[in-house]
């Protein structure tokens, strides 16, 4: 079981400091923004300037996919399939169990005074 240890240990990502509220992705806004601008009755002089801004705003939400779909890919453990990560699970909690165990039976431990000596 202490290969096992060193195994996981190693395989550890190099950026476990980023996690899921790292994430920048506020996508709602944008979306809101482009469906108001598309239900507005424009007059014929606005039609070309709200059909620009509504281009923009697409542009916007397109970059900002792109940008959440990037962020996401740095996330650790996204590069595994499901089963892998449940089968990673499995082998920490097994490893937790094992140093519970090993903790208590330390604490059980009959202790020596050096006074007694």
């Amino acid at each position: 079981m202490t290969m096992d240890v060193e195994i996981i240990s190693q395989e550890e990502p190099a950026n476990p400091q980023f996690t899921v509220a790292d994430l920048d992705i506020e996508i709602l806004p944008v979306i809101y923004d482009i469906l108001r601008s598309i239900e507005k009755d424009p007059h014929d002089s606005q039609k070309a300037k709200d059909s620009a801004d509504t281009s923009q705003k697409i542009l916007e939400l397109k970059s900002k996919l792109e940008s959440a779909r990037a962020q996401i890919n740095k996330l650790p453990g996204i590069e595994y399939s499901k089963q892998e990560q449940l089968q990673k699970l499995e082998t920490l909690r097994q490893q937790l169990r094992l140093k519970k165990e090993l903790i208590q039976k330390y604490r059980n431990m009959c202790t020596f005074d050096s006074q007694k000596v």
